[in-house]
C-alpha cells in the first residue's frame, strides 16, 4: 500500500514468527506486564472494550495529505479510517486474517456479473456524516471523481482513472466538468447502490475499493485542496483541527451509529496526533509512557533498538515483523548517464546491500537482503538474483563483484565512473545512514555521489515524485520504501513500474519506467480471472524490470515496534504493511 509509504502505499508480507520464542513478561510501560516478544504479530493482544481516555500518536513528519482522496502513505491509509469509511477495508485483525478485505460502508463484497468488467456495491443504510446528513452512493462516486480525475489532487494513485470506461468526451473531473451526471461509467441508480463499469476486466477490484479513495465526500462540502482542513466524517471520529506540521485532533462523531458499523470499537474519547516530532523523542516518550503509538509504523530508531533487545522487560513489549515492505533505490531513466542500462547495472552491482542493511539496523531490525522487487509473501513472488554479489570475509564487496560493476561502466562509456545524487528523507536518520553506506560502496568503482535530503511530507509531492524537479536537479538515485496496496503482484508493482502511473507530481514510479511490454503484462494479468495465471505474470514483470535495472532491491524490511502496556487491542496488520492496526486501539488506565 503504498509509500512507507513509505504507502503506499497500503501492504502485505510474511511475519517473522518461526524460531522466535516469546520472552516472559515483566514490568514495563507504566508498571504492567508486557505481553511478550512478537505477541502481536499473529494475534490481537490486550483485548478491551473499555471506552474512554486519550490515544496519543506522533510521527516524525506530516501526512502527504489527510484528505482520503489525496493520500498514499501506508500509515495515513491506516489512520484515515478513524474518520472515514470506504466501501471495503482490511480486516482489523493480526496475522494472515489481516490480509482479508471485508465490508465497511458496503453491505458486502462487489457483485460482478461479467467476470470483472462491472462491479456493484450496496451501501449500508443509516450511515451519517458528522453534521447529521446521510451518506449516499453519490458521495462515493464524487469521491472517486475528485481523487482520480482532477488536476488538483495528485498525491494518491489513479487506478480508477486507468480502468473506468472512457466517455466519448474525456471526463475532466468535477472541478471542471459541472454536468450533474459526472463520470458516466459510475452509476448510482439509488442512494444505496453504486456500479462501476470498467473498460476492461479488473479481477482484483474489491481490493481497489478498500483504499481510502472510496471514502465518501459530499460535493457540497468539498473545497478542493482546502478540504483537508475541514473534512466530512463518516467514521466514529471527526477532525476538530488539523494544523500542518503541528497536530491533528479528533473527537467523537456524535452522529456515528455503531449499529451501522460492526467493525469499529471507537474506544478513546479523544485522539491526538503530533506532527514533525524527533524520532528519538518519540522513542523516549513511548518508553516513558507519555505517548502510545509511533504513527509511521517503521520501527524505533537505531539508538533505541539496543535498549529494547537487551532488556527482557522492555523486549516483552516489542514486535519484530517482516513487514512486506521493500526498501530500495530507484534509478531515474532521464538523468544522465543513468539513461544507459549498463550504467544502471553498474550501480546494481556496486551497491553494498549488506552495509545498507547494517545501517538500517541489521538483519533483526532492518530486514533481509533483497534481490527481487516483489517481496516474499506477495502473490507472484519468484526467487531470483540477476545481479549476484559476493562479499569479502571482513565486509565489503569482493573483487569479483566490483569487476562486474566496472565491466558495466566500460559498456556504458563511463570507465572511470560518473557523478550523481542520492535522495533520502531528512527526518528518517536510518534512511540517510543507508544513503551514506550506498555512497561509500559506489565510490569503490568511481561513482561519486552527493546526498540530498528532503522532508517526508513533501518527498513525493515536490521532490522525487516530481519528474521536472528530478531532471532539473540531476537526482539520479532515490531511496524509498514500498508496500503493497493489496497482497498481489499488481497491488505491489503497478504504481511503481507501470508507465501509466507516471504523474507530474506525487508519483511513485520514480525511475519513470515506461516499458510497453511491462504495461501490457499488467493489463493481461489483471484481466485474467485465473489467479495462478496472474501470479505467473507478476513474476515475469519483476524479472523484466530487473533486466531494465530501474530499481535496486536492498532489504525486505523488518521493523522493531514498541507497544506500551497500556495500549489495548494491539495487532500487526499485514494489510497495512506490518504496522499496528489503528482502527480499534484503546488505552487502559
Amino acid at each position: 500500500m503504498k509509500k512507507i509509504r513509505p504507502l503506499a502505499a497500503v501492504a502485505v508480507g510474511l511475519v517473522a514468527t518461526s524460531g522466535l520464542a516469546a520472552c516472559g513478561g515483566g514490568d514495563s510501560g507504566g508498571g504492567t506486564k508486557g505481553a511478550g516478544y512478537n505477541a502481536a504479530v499473529d494475534k490481537v493482544i490486550n483485548a478491551s472494550d473499555t471506552k474512554g481516555g486519550e490515544l496519543r500518536l506522533a510521527i516524525s513528519d506530516d501526512f502527504d495529505s489527510p484528505d482520503p482522496g489525496n493520500t498514499y502513505y501506508a500509515w495515513s491509509q491506516n489512520f484515515v479510517r478513524l474518520y472515514g469509511r470506504g466501501l471495503l477495508t482490511f480486516k482489523p485483525s493480526a496475522g494472515p486474517d489481516s490480509n482479508q478485505v471485508i465490508p465497511d460502508l458496503a453491505e458486502g463484497p462487489g457483485q460482478t456479473p461479467d467476470n470483472g468488467k462491472t462491479w456493484t456495491y450496496k451501501l449500508r443504510s443509516g450511515v451519517k456524516y458528522d453534521d447529521g446528513t446521510p451518506v449516499t452512493s453519490k458521495d462515493v462516486k464524487y469521491a472517486v471523481e475528485r481523487s482520480n480525475f482532477s488536476d488538483e489532487l495528485q498525491l494518491g494513485p489513479k487506478y480508477f482513472k486507468a480502468y473506468l470506461q472512457d466517455n466519448s468526451t474525456p471526463y475532466k473531473g468535477p472541478y471542471k466538468d459541472k454536468s450533474p451526471e459526472g463520470l458516466k461509467s459510475i452509476e448510482t441508480p439509488d442512494d444505496n447502490t453504486i456500479t462501476f463499469k470498467l473498460a476492461k476486466p479488473f479481477a482484483e477490484f474489491d481490493y481497489l475499493v478498500a483504499m481510502a479513495q472510496s471514502i465518501p465526500v459530499p460535493q457540497a462540502r468539498d473545497t478542493g485542496l482546502k478540504y483537508e482542513q475541514k473534512m466530512a466524517s463518516s467514521g466514529p471520529y471527526k477532525v476538530d483541527s488539523y494544523e500542518r506540521g503541528k497536530s491533528m485532533i479528533l473527537s467523537r462523531n456524535p452522529n456515528w451509529d455503531k449499529s451501522t458499523d460492526p467493525i469499529r470499537k471507537a474506544l478513546p474519547d479523544k485522539i491526538t496526533l503530533q506532527l514533525k516530532q524527533s524520532g528519538d523523542d518519540i522513542d523516549n516518550r513511548l518508553l516513558a509512557g507519555s505517548l502510545d503509538v509511533d504513527a509511521a509504523g517503521v520501527g524505533v530508531q537505531a539508538g533505541t533498538q539496543g535498549k529494547l533487545l537487551t532488556d527482557q522487560t522492555k523486549k516483552a513489549n516489542t514486535d519484530n515483523p517482516l513487514q512486506g515492505y521493500l526498501r530500495f533505490a530507484s534509478l531515474n531513466l532521464h538523468v544522465k548517464p543513468l539513461d544507459n542500462v549498463h550504467c544502471r547495472r553498474a550501480v546494481q552491482y556496486a551497491t553494498d546491500k549488506v552495509a545498507m542493511q547494517s545501517a538500517y539496523g541489521g538483519p533483526l531490525a532492518g530486514g533481509d537482503v533483497a534481490t527481487t522487487i516483489l517481496p516474499p509473501g506477495i502473490v507472484g513472488y519468484q526467487k531470483f538474483d540477476k545481479y549476484p554479489q559476493t562479499y569479502k570475509q571482513g565486509g565489503g564487496l569482493d573483487d569479483k563483484t566490483l569487476q562486474a560493476a566496472k565491466s558495466e561502466l566500460q559498456q556504458c562509456g563511463q570507465p572511470n565512473g560518473f557523478k550523481t545524487k542520492i535522495a533520502g528523507r531528512s527526518d528518517r536518520p536510518k534512511e540517510i545512514a543507508m544513503a551514506q553506506a550506498m555512497q561509500q560502496g559506489l565510490k569503490q568503482v568511481g561513482i561519486q555521489t552527493d546526498i540530498v535530503q528532503y522532508p517526508a511530507g513533501d518527498y513525493f509531492n515536490k521532490y522525487v515524485g516530481a519528474p521536472e524537479f528530478v531532471h532539473k536537479n540531476g537526482v539520479g538515485i532515490m531511496l524509498m520504501a514500498w508496500s503493497a496496496d493489496w497482497p498481489t503482484g499488481y497491488g505491489f508493482l503497478s504504481q511503481i513500474l507501470d508507465g501509466r502511473a507516471i504523474k507530474p507530481s506525487g508519483g511513485n514510479n520514480l525511475p519513470e519506467e515506461d516499458n510497453p511490454a511491462i504495461n501490457k503484462a499488467f493489463d493481461d494479468a489483471i484481466g485474467n480471472t485465473d489467479k495462478d495465471a496472474r501470479a505467473k505474470i507478476y513474476g515475469q514483470i519483476d524479472q523484466m524490470a530487473m533486466d531494465d535495472a530501474v530499481d535496486i532491491p536492498i532489504i525486505y524490511a523488518k521493523a522493531l515496534l514498541y507497544r506500551p502496556s497500556n495500549l489495548a487491542n494491539v495487532g500487526i496488520s499485514q494489510g497495512y504493511g506490518g504496522m499496528y492496526d489503528y482502527l480499534n486501539l484503546g488505552v487502559k488506565k
